[in-house]
């Protein structure tokens, strides 16, 4: 008796280190998993800060915009410009928005993997989407803001004045959309993933560094 009673203090004492022991581990993966999912945060911070930023940009854009346009509704080639201005406002606002939606949604509570995979959709909308469309905008935008800036500062209307600058300009928007084309064809065959990770950004990339981390001691 006295022998089956050892046993089973010796048993009990066994599962208590044993309980104990799992509550450790537990516990030291909940500490990991919250000191991942605090970098990965961290990590999108810098771009967070970039698209509130964007925004305020875009907005500025459209409502310096606006007036001008609206003032000049009976100069066709002015009004275009102040609206190309305006429109370009609606894209940079409405581009960062989607990156801080796509921001929100990230659940650093949920399993690794549903986090994965909406990181995931936001490179994919920074890459395929936001990348090759801000770069055509970029190679164009910078003509109305030319034409309207020496307009409204100078009084200088230089699609009256040199019609034929203003097409040279066209051109060279033109030429550095297909600048852009073919470095985006050439690179992709040879550099795909430095050219996908350039376009996500690296906070993104931050990001997805600190969830594989987690990822690998999950599986572990």
């Amino acid at each position: 008796m006295e022998h089956a009673t050892e046993l089973d203090e010796l048993k009990s004492a066994w599962q208590a280190l044993d309980a104990r022991l799992q509550r450790n581990a537990d516990l030291n993966a909940t500490l990991l998993r919250e000191r991942h999912a605090r970098k990965a945060r961290r990590g999108l911070r810098p771009l967070v800060v970039g698209q509130v930023l964007q925004i305020v940009f875009g907005a500025g854009l459209m409502l310096l915009s606006a007036p001008y346009w609206l003032a000049h509704r009976d100069s066709p080639h002015l009004l275009v410009c102040g609206l190309a201005l305006h429109a370009g406002g609606v894209v940079y606002v409405l581009f960062a928005a989607r990156n801080l939606y796509l921001i929100q949604r990230l659940d650093y509570a949920a399993p690794v993997i549903g986090i994965q995979k909406r990181l995931a959709a936001l490179r994919a909308w920074r890459v395929r989407i936001e990348a090759p469309v801000l770069a055509v905008v970029g190679c164009f935008l910078w003509i109305p803001l030319v034409l309207v800036a020496l307009e409204a500062l100078a009084g200088i209307d230089l699609w009256r004045i040199a019609p034929e600058s203003t097409l040279w300009m066209l051109l060279f928007g033109g030429v550095g959309v297909l600048a852009f084309y073919g470095a985006w064809r050439w690179s992709r065959k040879r550099w795909a993933r430095a050219w996908d990770d350039h376009a996500a950004g690296s906070s993104v990339r931050r990001a997805e560094a600190a969830l594989e981390e987690l990822h690998e001691f999950e599986r572990e």
